[in-house]
């Protein structure tokens, strides 16, 4: 089942303007392994993101949550259907032009912070620059920097950080390349609630602030409240999606899915 939902449909304004999307996926199916034993963990799933927004993707364990995450990312290869980061097809690409946009186009907060403990706060933040060769643009780091509050803490090293600032630096250093979109995977699952809200509030300040596109997979009803639009996915397909979410209203869907029982 396709949603119906305006904010995720794709119709033939977005296919006749490539860009008015920051993600858009038509038909994607991804199925792992051959013969009796495949597992089909995403079926024909079509939906376009909108650029400037935050939207959350929920549903029960093996639901296909992690796998439209990196479809949609250019971590993984759809088995079929086709899969756009703006005007840009991703279908086809091979490893090192996929490797490079991610690097250049797309910034990452995953559940572990993944900081280098030996590089400071400005350090981590500015590693994919380094890594890309590009010079950052001071103006803009200063903004990031201002943006999450981290302004007096760029010399201090991740051991030096409470847990939420350490979330901070990697929302910070997903921001450096300016990316088109920011993929979250369960980015607030390893912090306590207080840290959490203030974590998802930053995420939500920066789509409505620095008009940043944050697509975002959680497992909690509070956390997808704070985006724009909830995503449900079940069996591989998205079932249903709402709009100006409540974490009540989230958590009586995933009631329904089967999530929780």
């Amino acid at each position: 089942m396709k949603t119906d939902d305006a904010a995720t449909r794709t119709d033939d304004s977005a296919a006749t303007r490539p860009d008015a999307s920051a993600v858009t996926l038509t038909d994607v199916s991804r199925v792992y392994g051959r013969g009796q034993g495949a597992v089909a963990a995403l079926r024909e799933v079509s939906l376009a993101i909108p650029r400037g927004s935050f939207t959350a993707v929920m549903g029960p364990s093996g639901s296909g949550k992690s796998t439209f995450l990196h479809c949609a990312a250019g971590l993984d290869t759809p088995t079929a259907g086709s899969v756009r980061l703006g005007g840009t097809e991703l279908t086809g690409m091979n490893e090192t032009r996929l490797t490079e946009l991610r690097r250049d186009r797309v910034g990452f907060v995953f559940q572990a912070f993944n900081l280098i403990p030996s590089l400071t706060v400005l350090e981590n933040i500015t590693l994919p620059l380094r890594l890309a060769g590009t010079r950052p643009d001071r103006a803009w780091l200063d903004a990031v920097l201002h943006r999450v509050g981290l302004q007096g803490r760029t010399g201090h090293r991740p051991a030096q950080l409470s847990g939420g600032q350490q979330q901070r630096v990697a929302v910070a250093r997903a921001l450096a390349t300016r990316p088109e979109v920011v993929f979250g995977d369960e980015p607030t699952g390893a912090l306590d609630t207080m840290t959490a809200r203030d974590v998802l509030t930053l995420l939500r300040e920066i789509v409505d602030e620095m008009r940043q596109t944050v697509v975002m997979v959680t497992h909690d009803p509070v956390a997808a409240s704070y985006a724009d639009t909830v995503l449900f996915l079940a069996d591989g397909r998205i079932v249903d999606s709402t709009e100006r979410p409540t974490a009540d209203k989230v958590a009586e869907r995933m009631t329904r899915l089967g999530a929780w029982k």
